[in-house]
């Protein structure tokens, strides 16, 4: 169903104090402030337009955006309107007004867990009702005597009975919050189907009558909460990447006082000029700058690189950069709120939206549904009426009207292709985490690709091993052995012999490896670090490389790549000869970036940018019209995902990015991007085929029923037989031809974390 209308009563206005609000709001100056509200009711594009709407009609109200992931309403209200202080429980009292409960947004929880159990329950009810009431009537329409019949229609209305009081809640609720605010939605017409059709019924059994539509009843209602639950299924997929993304930012920090005093203070409490101890293994709680210290940074969260960047005194950090190494003092340079971390979870908020095409035409025919149905039902029992007198037979027309222009087809002509899509991908390596976003996919005319991790495997390969000889090699692998750093375990893996052997290994943050021997001072490291100073331009180079010295004279030069992914050229082919273009986003090197796109044949690239600058880059293509695709596997790509038009990241990738990305791919080669596009452009053209013949049920069925040719239990078999052909057609997909392409890879149950 398109519209998800609130099915549990809504707090009332007084529900959360003046005083409460107000403490909760924050001034933004200029007489302005905001306030943050939870709508754990909001499921669809018509909530949103509902509750915006209901706020923009205030006028203190100067700006009002409802994000349907977190569920949160955003309200900028201007204080001191008609010359009296605002009260703010008017604000709260609107959205009430629509039907939906409200409450003060407090944290990133999920709310859509118990509503999917709940749905599923009611599914799996109202499925076992309806299929046992389906026995019982083969057994009538076989020619049961009066008395058999009369006990299995009883049999079945005391099964229907729980059943539709049990499932049809969802419908119930709903329906009733609308009336009882001078509003209507789908599930008034819903509603009143189901209760009319069972009334009649039960008229039928108490009088004897020969015909009941129980199991009409109870088969109405259970394909109305399949497509309700499937909708919600695709839907709640999405909700967790902001969620996932908060939890790196630490929950607080040791600040030392003047008198070298250490107080662990909270995250929200710690303020800019503060000084802040950050030991190994400890995440930047806010934007810092380096006052003593040295130590390894990891900066994925940065530029999704997975080589440790060193700090020093004088280099700032960036909230959520996870400090490796040695302890550092730093300056807090901003507060919480207004620091990196912060900033990249503003950016994903504001990229989510109603971007679903489809979606969007739903929700327009909602609006119309339920006044149309109702006026149609209407008419046709008054007119059955007075033209043969018979008021029984009229009601039963208008019930099987209602019946019978029932949206399940509607409803289910899009997210029973996504789930059929869906599953099509997971079989191919693929998972959809947002079924809209296959509508999305469907349309874009540019990829943009991450390097590290996406184009690449994310795995450093020694290049010049034939180059190295066997003492250095030696030498350098023995050193390698004592660090984790992704350059050491590569030289390691790499090493033909044995490695040499050293009683005591040091690590310098930001250098290498070093170890004293008789022989001298060995390091294996950085250029500046093994050679004592000399360096070259990291900017330009082509290659990683770890350079190997004895008393800084150098020995060994260890160059080192990172592989392509497999079919990585095939698929940037195929999509240049689709007409899709594709660009290289990276944090990486110049050099770098510039030797792979060369390899791939990407003519456009740009390196060494941070996310806010990705997503800049992204937002101008956007602006020039271009439907972008954005591929990325780190942190550092959360906010490029989001923003893009429909976004992908490889299983592999840190979970704030897998989180963040509509699709998630397992196997191991590229041309996952090329396959998800088969994929999706074939379920759009089924969901087209889906709307048309849902359209020409209606044109034939609904004139059938108003004439009187239809009863309700034929009204309901058209209704379950329109919602099964728009089913079967949604399974052709699978019998569609969508080879994978290159080498396929077995489907992985559970993902791989990888820093990059």
């Amino acid at each position: 169903m398109s519209c998800c209308a609130p099915g549990t009563e809504a707090l009332a206005d007084d529900a959360i104090s003046s005083e409460e609000l107000w403490l909760a709001s924050r001034d933004l100056g200029n007489g302005c402030r905001a306030l943050e509200l939870g709508v754990p009711d909001a499921y669809c594009g018509a909530c949103i337009s509902k509750i915006e709407g209901a706020l923009r009609q205030r006028p203190e109200v100067e700006k009002a955006r409802v994000n349907l992931s977190t569920r949160r309403v955003s309200v900028t209200f201007r204080d001191g309107i008609g010359g009296k202080p605002t009260d703010p429980t008017g604000l709260v009292g609107a959205i009430v007004s629509q039907g939906y409960r409200v409450h003060l947004f407090q944290d990133l929880a999920e709310t859509g867990d118990a509503l999917r159990n709940q749905l599923l329950i009611a599914v799996a009810v109202a499925g076992f009702a309806a299929t046992n009431i389906m026995l019982l009537s083969v057994s009538v329409w076989s020619g049961a005597d009066a008395a058999t019949r009369d006990l299995f229609h009883w049999i079945s209305a005391m099964i229907a009975a729980p059943a539709l009081i049990f499932s049809g809640r969802f419908f119930f609720a709903s329906a009733w919050s609308a009336l009882r605010r001078g509003h209507t939605n789908m599930d008034v017409p819903i509603t009143l189907a189901v209760i009319l059709s069972y009334g009649v019924s039960l008229w039928e059994t108490i009088h004897h009558g020969e015909h009941a539509w129980f199991d009409a009843t109870t088969s109405l209602l259970f394909f109305l909460l399949i497509g309700r639950t499937l909708d919600h299924l695709m839907r709640d997929r999405a909700r967790s990447a902001v969620l996932g993304l908060a939890r790196l930012s630490p929950r607080g920090a040791t600040v030392l006082g003047e008198d070298g005093d250490r107080d662990y203070r909270p995250v929200d409490d710690i303020r800019a000029g503060d000084r802040l101890l950050v030991a190994a293994g400890e995440r930047l709680a806010v934007d810092a700058l380096v006052v003593s210290g040295e130590s390894d940074v990891d900066w994925s969260i940065v530029n999704g690189e997975s080589r440790p960047v060193a700090a020093r005194a004088g280099d700032r950090l960036l909230a959520g950069t996870l400090n490796l190494t040695g302890s550092l003092t730093v300056d807090a340079v901003a507060d919480a709120k207004r620091s990196f971390l912060a900033e990249v979870i503003s950016l994903m908020e504001a990229a989510e939206g109603g971007k679903a095409r489809y979606r969007r035409i739903a929700d327009r025919a909602a609006q119309l549904y339920s006044p149309v149905v109702h006026l149609l039902a209407l008419v046709t029992f008054l007119c059955w009426g007075f033209y043969d007198g018979d008021w029984k037979h009229a009601l039963l027309v208008a019930v099987a009207v209602l019946v019978i222009t029932c949206p399940c087809a509607l409803g289910l002509a899009v997210p029973v292709v996504q789930v059929v899509a869906a599953g099509r991908l997971f079989r191919s390596g693929i998972m959809v985490k947002d079924g809209s976003a296959m509508e999305r996919l469907a349309e874009i005319d540019h990829v943009v690709f991450d390097k590290t991790g996406t184009l690449t495997l994310g795995k450093p390969r020694l290049v010049n091993a034939g180059e190295i000889g066997g003492d250095a090699f030696a030498t350098a692998a023995g050193l390698a052995a004592h660090s984790r750093h992704p350059l050491s375990q590569a030289l390691s893996r790499a090493c033909p012999g044995s490695p040499a052997t050293f009683d005591a290994v040091r690590e310098v943050a930001g250098g290498g490896l070093e170890a004293s021997t008789p022989q001298g001072v060995w390091r294996l490291g950085n250029r500046a670090f093994a050679l004592g100073g000399a360096s070259s331009s990291v900017s330009a180079a082509e290659y990683s490389e770890v350079v190997l010295s004895l008393d800084h004279i150098g020995q060994g030069v260890f160059r080192f790549e990172d592989m392509p992914r497999p079919a990585a050229a095939a698929t940037v082919a195929r999509l240049a000869a689709e007409g899709i273009g594709a660009t290289v986003l990276s944090g990486d090197r110049q050099g770098v970036v510039r030797r792979l796109s060369a390899m791939l044949g990407i003519a456009g690239w740009r390196a060494e940018l941070d996310p806010m600058e990705k997503v800049e880059e992204i937002g101008r293509m956007g602006h020039d019209g271009r439907k972008v695709l954005m591929v990325g596997d780190g942190i550092n790509d959360a906010p490029a995902l989001r923003s893009a038009h429909v976004s992908m990241a490889p299983s592999t990738a840190a979970e704030v990015g897998r989180q963040a990305a509509d699709f998630v791919f397992m196997r191991e080669g590229l041309d996952a991007v090329s396959i998800a596009i088969d994929v999706s452009r074939r379920a759009g053209r089924l969901i087209r085929e889906n709307f048309a013949l849902a359209i020409a049920y209606n044109t034939i069925a609904v004139p059938v029923a108003i004439l009187g040719y239809a009863t309700p239990l034929v009204a309901a078999i058209a209704m379950s037989t329109s919602s099964l052909i728009v089913v079967a057609n949604s399974l052709r997909l699978n019998a569609a031809g969508i080879a994978p392409r290159g080498e396929r890879q077995p489907a992985r149950a559970e993902f791989e974390v990888h820093p990059a």
